[in-house]
C-alpha cells in the first residue's frame, strides 16, 4: 500500500525545538504538542511504496506458517502480520480470542500487511494442532521452558513445511497444545527478563528460521558445485 505524504515538523520556540513527525491521517498539528508554540515544517517526506507481492514460491526452506492462540492484544496481532508478510510467511492460523483483521486495531500495527498475508479463525487450537499435523504440517512451539531448545541451534526440518505456535502474552502456549508440538523452542534471553513481548518473539523467530533456511540453502548449492566441478573449491 502507498504511504501517505508525511512532513517533519519542528517548534519554532528556541527553548523547546519539538522535533516530531506528521502524517495526513494524524489530527492537525499547527502548534507545538509539548509547549503549544506555533510549529514550522522543516521537511516534506517523498512517499514510499511497499514492493509489489512477493513470491512465495522462490522463498528459500520448506513453507513457514504461524498458529497464534489466545494473543488477546490487538496491537501484537498486528505487528505480528508485518513480521509474517516480511518473513514470507504463508498462512496465519488465529485461534481462540486471538483478534482477527476485522478488528480496525490489528490494521493500525499491520499497515496493510492484514491484506496480504492469508489467515483463517479457529475456535480450538488443538483441534486444529491435530489437523494441522495430519496434514503433515510439523508444529514448533516458541515457549520456554527446560524442556525447549535454543532456536539458534535447532536442527532443521527438512521437506515438511512448519507451523510456528505462539501462545497467550501470559500464560503461554496451552499445555494441551504444548503436547503436540514436536519441537519446543525459546530464544535465549541474557537480561533479567525471561521472555520478550510475543509479537518481538515472533519477529525474531521467523526471521531466524528464513535466514538459517536461506543459509542451508547456500552451503547445500555449494556442496553441489563442488561435487559436480571439483576444482571450483579452490576458487
Amino acid at each position: 500500500m502507498p504511504m501517505m505524504d508525511a512532513q517533519i515538523r519542528q517548534c519554532v520556540d528556541p527553548t523547546c525545538r519539538f522535533r516530531f513527525p506528521w502524517t495526513e491521517h494524524d489530527p492537525p498539528a499547527l502548534r507545538c504538542p509539548r509547549c503549544g508554540a506555533p510549529v514550522d515544517i522543516v521537511r516534506t517526506l517523498p512517499q514510499r511504496a511497499e514492493a509489489g507481492e512477493r513470491e512465495c514460491s522462490a522463498l528459500d526452506g520448506p513453507p513457514l506458517a504461524a498458529l497464534l492462540d489466545n494473543v488477546r492484544s490487538a496491537f501484537n496481532v498486528g505487528s505480528i502480520f508485518r513480521c509474517a508478510d516480511g518473513a514470507g510467511v504463508a498462512h496465519l492460523y488465529l485461534c481462540g480470542v486471538t483478534p482477527t483483521p476485522a478488528n480496525p486495531k490489528v490494521a493500525k500495527t499491520a499497515l496493510g500487511a492484514e491484506q496480504s498475508i492469508p489467515c483463517s479463525h479457529h475456535n480450538n487450537a488443538i483441534d486444529l494442532a491435530r489437523q494441522l499435523k495430519a496434514e503433515g504440517w510439523r508444529l514448533w512451539a516458541l515457549e520456554g521452558g527446560p524442556a525447549a531448545q535454543s532456536l539458534a541451534g535447532a536442527a532443521l526440518p527438512a521437506g515438511a513445511g512448519v507451523v510456528l505456535v505462539a501462545g497467550n502474552e501470559v500464560t503461554g502456549v496451552d499445555l494441551g497444545l504444548l503436547a503436540l508440538c514436536e519441537r519446543t523452542v525459546a530464544i535465549p534471553m541474557w537480561g533479567v527478563k525471561r521472555s520478550l513481548n510475543v509479537a518481538v518473539a515472533f519477529g525474531v523467530a521467523v526471521y531466524a528460521l528464513r535466514f538459517r533456511w536461506l543459509n542451508h540453502s547456500c552451503f547445500e548449492n555449494r556442496k553441489l558445485q563442488v561435487a559436480n566441478n571439483p576444482s571450483s573449491s579452490k576458487k
